[in-house]
C-alpha cells in the first residue's frame, strides 16, 4: 500500500508499557512510521502506562489472571480514546482482544529464538552443571528444560530484562533464558551465553513479533499501520496464534510455536507440554501462506487430540 505524506493527517498516540524493553519496541514503531509517512518523530508520541502485569512480580501470572494482565490497562485507555495505536509483544496478546479492538499488523519479526543467559560462554543447556539452578516465569520454558535437564532445579524470576540479568550475574541464579529479539532490541544480545536452535527450545507462540493493536474502524491508524507492516510475519503469527486459540492457550499451559514462510509456503511447528516436561505432544504442518490461520487451526485440534494426560482434565 502507497502512501502519501498526508495520508495520515493527525499525530498518532502509541500506547506502551514502561519496561526498556517495551519502550524500545514503542521507539521503533515510531521511527518506522515517521520514515515511511515522511512526519516528525514527535508527531507519534508516547503515552506509557503501568499494567497490572508489571506490578506482579512476586508470583507467577498464571496465578493472578494470566496474559491479559499485560494489555488490560493499555485496552482501556485505547478504548478510552488516549491511544490510538497500542504496541506490544505478540507473545503477550491474549487470542481474543476486547470488543472494539483489533490487531491490524506486524513489525518485521526479529529472530525468535530464545538466549541463554549464564556467567560465561556456553553451547547450550547440555553444558550446565549439574543441578544447576534455572530461573524463568516462563511455564513453556521451565518444562522444555525440566524435560532436557531433569537434574536442574527450576524456579521462578520475574521483572524486566535488566533485572533478570542482574539476578544471574549476582549469582542468584545459574542461568535464565530471555528471547534474543528482545536482548537485540536493547543492545544486550552479548550477554547472550548461547543462542538455542528451534529444536532445542521452541519459542512461545508470537515470540520476536511486535503487534500493534488499534481500535475498529481508526481508519488513520489503520492507514499509518499498513506502511510499516509486515505480510509475512503477519502470515506467520496468524498461524501460531490460530494454533494457540484451539488450543486454549493461557500462561497456565506450556505451549510453544513457530512458524516460518519460504516461496509462499509456510511450515507450522507447534508443542504442547505437561508443566513438569513429562509429557507432551509436538507437530508440524505446511501449506499456503494463504492458509495460514486453517493449518493453526488444524495443528491446534491434532496437538490437542495428543495433549499429554492431564493437561486439559
Amino acid at each position: 500500500m502507497t502512501l502519501s505524506i498526508d495520508a495520515v493527517a493527525k499525530p498518532l498516540v502509541l500506547g506502551t508499557r514502561g519496561s526498556p524493553l517495551a519502550l524500545a519496541q514503542a521507539h521503533e514503531l515510531a521511527g518506522r512510521l515517521a520514515e515511511a509517512l515522511g512526519r516528525p518523530k514527535e508527531d507519534f508520541p508516547l503515552e506509557v502506562i503501568r499494567t497490572t502485569g508489571d506490578q506482579i512480580q512476586d508470583r507467577a501470572l498464571s496465578e493472578a489472571g494470566g496474559k491479559g494482565l499485560f494489555t488490560k490497562e493499555i485496552d482501556a485507555a485505547q478504548l478510552a480514546g488516549r491511544v490510538d495505536i497500542a504496541v506490544h509483544s505478540s507473545k503477550d496478546l491474549p487470542t481474543e482482544l476486547p470488543e472494539g479492538l483489533e490487531l491490524a499488523g506486524y513489525l518485521p519479526r526479529e529472530d525468535a529464538r530464545d538466549a541463554l543467559i549464564a556467567r560465561g560462554p556456553l553451547g547450550g543447556l547440555v553444558d550446565l552443571p549439574a543441578g544447576a539452578r534455572i530461573g524463568s516465569a516462563s511455564l513453556r520454558r521451565q518444562a522444555i528444560v525440566k524435560r532436557l535437564r531433569p537434574d536442574c532445579e527450576v524456579e521462578l524470576l520475574r521483572g524486566s530484562v535488566g533485572t533478570r540479568l542482574e539476578k544471574v550475574m549476582a549469582g542468584r541464579f545459574d542461568a535464565t533464558l530471555l528471547a534474543i529479539a528482545g536482548l537485540r532490541r536493547l543492545g544486550l544480545a552479548d550477554r547472550a551465553s548461547a543462542v538455542l536452535s528451534i529444536d532445542e527450545m521452541l519459542p512461545a507462540v508470537g515470540q520476536g513479533a511486535i503487534g500493534l493493536v488499534i481500535r475498529l474502524g481508526d481508519e488513520a491508524a489503520a492507514a499509518a499501520i499498513a506502511s510499516v507492516s509486515c505480510a509475512a510475519t503477519g502470515a506467520c503469527v496468524t498461524a501460531e496464534r490460530a494454533m494457540l486459540k484451539v488450543l486454549d492457550g493461557s500462561c497456565r499451559t506450556p505451549i510453544a510455536g513457530h512458524a516460518v514462510l519460504a516461496d509462499g509456503r509456510l511450515t507450522l511447528k507447534g508443542l504442547i507440554l505437561s508443566p513438569d516436561g513429562s509429557g507432551s505432544a509436538a507437530g508440524e504442518l505446511s501449506g499456503p501462506a494463504a492458509d495460514a490461520a486453517r493449518l493453526g487451526e488444524e495443528l491446534g485440534r491434532d496437538l490437542r487430540s495428543r495433549a499429554p494426560s492431564g493437561v486439559y482434565a
